[in-house]
């Protein structure tokens, strides 16, 4: 049972917990193919992803051409949503010391959360089919509430969920996002250097950098003294 006394750890999605670049890029292209452009590669992605499926397609037309007219591009997220819901764990995976580490913290009593930019409903669909939604005391994708990050109101909405502040509570995140989200929200970040992030993680001004996901715990506990 979680300790309601414990810390809120709050995880991004994408580029945190779960490596799904392959699923976004095979629907993304797609998209793309459809629409008579070129397909982007891995390394394209990081400039595209964190700031959820309208924004990502309209940055991919942009990138591969002429910027998508305002009345094509709600057709265009419709097609890749559609695409993405069939495909979503093909090849999508955890990252590496994920599920050891969220099993841990679960067993310990901590209170664990999703805030993410993807949408609700297939956020609601990968973290079953990656058998990791047991370890969420909440889950907040994009269109669950009137807001997403880095709006303060979603972060202080899935800490209230899980009981409150507690000890405290912190984001840990891979982009800029996630930063804004916590500043926000003056909470302490916490980001992954394997990220989606065009940008360095070391420079995103976060509170602790780590390469390793195992670190979280400890770099928590440490950032909320």
């Amino acid at each position: 049972m979680p300790n309601p006394n414990s810390p809120a750890l709050i995880f991004d999605l994408d580029g945190t917990l779960v490596d799904t670049a392959p699923d976004l890029l095979g629907a993304l292209n797609a998209v793309l193919d459809r629409a008579g452009r070129r397909r982007v590669d891995i390394k394209d992605l990081r400039h595209l992803v964190g700031h959820g499926a309208r924004a990502m397609l309209g940055k991919a037309m942009k990138m591969t051409g002429e910027p998508a007219d305002t009345d094509r591009l709600p057709r265009l997220v419709d097609d890749f949503i559609a695409h993405y819901r069939e495909h979503l764990a093909d090849e999508s995976l955890p990252f590496p010391g994920v599920e050891e580490t969220l099993a841990a913290l679960r067993a310990q009593g901590a209170r664990l959360a999703v805030l993410t930019n993807k949408p609700q409903e297939l956020t609601e669909l990968l973290l079953p089919a990656l058998k990791l939604d047991s370890y969420f005391g909440a889950v907040c994708g994009a269109g669950r509430l009137s807001s997403v990050k880095p709006d303060a109101r979603v972060f202080h909405h899935v800490v209230d969920e899980l009981g409150g502040l507690g000890a405290g509570a912190v984001m840990i995140g891979d982009s800029a996002t996630d930063v804004a989200t916590a500043r926000a929200a003056n909470a302490p970040v916490i980001l992954v250097s394997y990220g989606y992030t065009p940008q360095p993680a070391h420079l995103l001004g976060g509170d602790a950098v780590t390469d390793n996901f195992r670190d979280i715990p400890a770099l928590a506990l440490k950032l909320l003294g």
